[in-house]
């Protein structure tokens, strides 16, 4: 079981009260079956890495409840699906293996929060085991799990974030296609969401 000393904050730190025993002792170092029951729920999560020189960056990744695979107690396996192809985290994953996810649950107030080292797979035939609407990932993030907690639900309890209520109208934010086309300064004429949404669906 993990140690519940808590090393000395830094200075900047030092006015918060210590932490609860019960904050620090929740930290494990596998998936147990409450963590692996909350990941088989989830149809979203956040990934987040870290380039070479620890600059920080996160995305999002989604999927029918069960996307991330479970193989054993310290190993989970993401698809890697359809995307943008920056590939800002594969990249940093490449030079860079510290890899973090939070994992959430529509209607749930709590989320799941996971570090461990990521590897990226390309072998043909395990990319095949994870064949989705007739087309294989170019490749497989191996999630090797060194640290598991559930993160209590303060945060969503705050912004009401599941609640019916707190949904905004879409037509409170300008579309994607009209964002992007301020910011990249360009003059064509820009897609419009439901344009954009259209286009998605053929690729995802």
């Amino acid at each position: 079981m993990m140690s519940t000393t808590v090393p000395p904050r830094a200075s900047a730190l030092s006015h918060y009260p210590d932490v609860s025993v019960r904050a620090s002792a929740k930290e494990i170092q596998s998936l147990d079956v409450h963590c692996k029951k909350f990941i088989s729920l989830s149809p979203f999560c956040i990934l987040s890495t870290a380039t070479s020189d620890a600059a920080p960056d996160l995305t999002p990744r989604g999927g029918l409840p069960g996307f991330v695979f479970i193989e054993d107690d310290n190993t989970l396996m993401i698809p890697d699906r359809p995307g943008n192809n920056r590939l800002d985290n594969l990249g940093n994953l490449a030079k860079n293996p510290n890899v973090a996810l939070l994992f959430m649950i529509p209607g749930v107030n709590e989320t799941l929060r996971v570090r461990g080292t990521g590897s990226i797979m390309t072998d043909a035939d395990l990319c095949a085991k994870f064949t989705e609407n007739n087309a294989a990932p170019r490749s497989v993030l191996k999630i090797t799990v060194t640290c598991a907690f559930l993160h209590c639900a303060k945060a969503f309890m705050r912004s009401n974030l599941w609640s019916p209520d707190a949904i905004i109208d879409r037509a409170e934010l300008p579309s994607m296609g009209k964002m992007l086309k301020d910011q990249m300064q360009s003059d064509a004429p820009h897609e419009t969401q439901s344009e954009m949404e259209a286009r998605y669906l053929q690729s995802l």
